[in-house]
């Protein structure tokens, strides 16, 4: 059972290295893709800041389960953040490739906040996002010891990711248009 287990992650580790693959290309070209669609998507960042929101919470949630022993609750909620977290990819990705980019126009240490908290948000997001991926196929195959050491240092970051993204559109919102 174990040896199918581990066989089915090789597996499911090749999909998530070609789903990272393509979004990663997807979100470092979406900047210079711009497509006319003849919608007004500027209502986009309250929806996916708030799916980032209910992300961390349904973390956080999946997290005390977790230490509770509640296994099943806290796959449950793991496979929702999942879930909220395409919903949020989903929304970005489509928000950034039909509208025009918003300058930030803070100004004084509250830019330096912001600037500190969108590179640290936008790097943490690309280098955890295949190993949120590989954490879930860990749990989802009962490879419960390397899921439990991934999750140590995945988990921290992905709620970081999760908070620090409601955060910035709240610093930015007073400049869309």
């Amino acid at each position: 059972m174990k040896q199918q287990n581990e066989q089915l992650a090789k597996r499911l580790d090749r999909w998530a290295w070609v789903v990272t693959i393509v979004v990663l290309a997807l979100v470092a070209a979406m900047r210079q893709i711009k497509i006319e669609v003849g919608v007004d998507f500027r209502f986009l960042p309250a929806i996916y800041s708030t799916l980032n929101a209910l992300t961390a919470l349904i973390l956080i949630y999946g997290y005390v389960q977790v230490k509770k022993k509640c296994i099943k609750a806290h796959q449950r909620a793991m496979t929702v953040a999942m879930i909220t977290s395409l919903l949020f990819l989903l929304g970005y990705v489509l928000y950034h490739i039909t509208t025009p980019e918003t300058p930030y126009g803070g100004e004084g240490f509250v830019r330096y906040v912001y600037f500190f908290l969108l590179i640290t948000h936008v790097v943490l997001a690309a280098i955890i996002f295949p190993f949120v991926l590989f954490t879930w196929i860990r749990g989802y195959t009962h490879l419960i010891p390397k899921h439990r050491k991934l999750a140590k240092w995945v988990y921290p970051l992905w709620l970081y990711v999760a908070v620090t993204g409601p955060v910035l559109y709240f610093m930015i919102r007073p400049y869309y248009q």
